[in-house]
């Protein structure tokens, strides 16, 4: 048996993927999912392969079913993971004012805290061991920012400030950590985000509307998430991984412009593509 693997969030998108693709590649996947419902969609799709790994059930956003799942991960495995791959994670849309208290603490919960909570679960086997990976899946939108997704930014933007200087703290014990910052995928999760109830002002609303019905057909158009699975598991297998793997045609371009574009005409462009200004010359 392989090398033990956590990945998070694993019965749907990125997270599905990576699994199914770490599994084939023959290491010991073991698969955290919230409900036996969903860890039977992993079981299904790696019967599918006739591929075997194992599940365990947790809610990343809750420290104490984080806990009591990494101790049955740690019974599980000699002592802890060889790797994780932190992949769970939520969309919550919605101009800065429209997001409410609650809903901002859950969204950093999820994509930023939870990754962290993990990293302090299984550094010390890491330790003991003098090796382990830990893989951060985070966004195109942990470099750049959006109208109507600024508190997912804020939790991508925190998640690859926190990898970094996780990646230096632990790199003296044989731990390393990457980053992976896709681009659009055909993974589904901004068909399940969340979002405000009431809008602040009537663009917003217009824009909340178009957002919901675009990224249905979009979603199908989107490349295979298998892509992003395949360079996980490129940052897991080389002896040497990269700080950051941006993958996707549009993470690469979108970088670009945001380094090459005058932030006042990215600003104008962002803003009439999400539908929150006009130009103007518009009707």
């Amino acid at each position: 048996m392989g090398r033990t693997v956590v990945v998070t969030g694993a019965n749907s998108g990125i997270g599905l993927a990576t699994a199914v693709d770490l599994a084939a590649a023959g290491y010991d996947v073991i698969g955290t999912a919230r409900s036996q419902d969903k860890a039977d969609v992993l079981h299904d799709a790696a019967a599918e392969r006739d591929l075997r790994l194992r599940t365990v059930l947790l809610d990343v956003a809750d420290a104490e079913s984080t806990a009591k799942g990494f101790a049955e991960i740690d019974a599980m495995t000699d002592s802890g993971p060889w790797a994780v791959v932190n992949n769970a994670g939520l969309a919550q849309a919605g101009a800065v004012e429209d997001v409410d208290d609650e809903e901002v603490r859950y969204q950093l919960e999820v994509n930023l805290v939870a990754p962290a909570r993990i990293a302090r679960l299984v550094l010390p086997g890491m330790r003991r061991r003098g090796d382990g990976r830990i893989v951060n899946i985070s966004s195109i939108a942990g470099r750049m920012s959006l109208p109507l997704m600024g508190w997912y930014c804020a939790s991508k933007h925190g998640l690859e400030a926190m990898t970094d200087a996780l990646r230096m703290e632990v790199a003296p014990y044989g731990v390393k950590v990457s980053l992976v910052e896709p681009g659009s995928f055909g993974t589904g999760i901004w068909e399940g985000a969340r979002y405000p109830e009431t809008a602040s002002t009537d663009n917003y609303a217009v824009a909340y509307d178009r957002a919901k019905r675009a990224t249905g057909a979009g979603t199908r158009v989107m490349p295979d998430p298998v892509w992003v699975a395949r360079t996980v598991r490129l940052a897991l297998s080389t002896p040497v991984p990269l700080a950051r793997y941006l993958i996707g045609a549009d993470a690469v371009g979108g970088v670009l412009v945001e380094r090459l574009v005058p932030t006042a005409v990215s600003d104008v462009v962002k803003g009439v593509l999400t539908g929150v200004r006009r130009l103007p010359f518009s009707s």
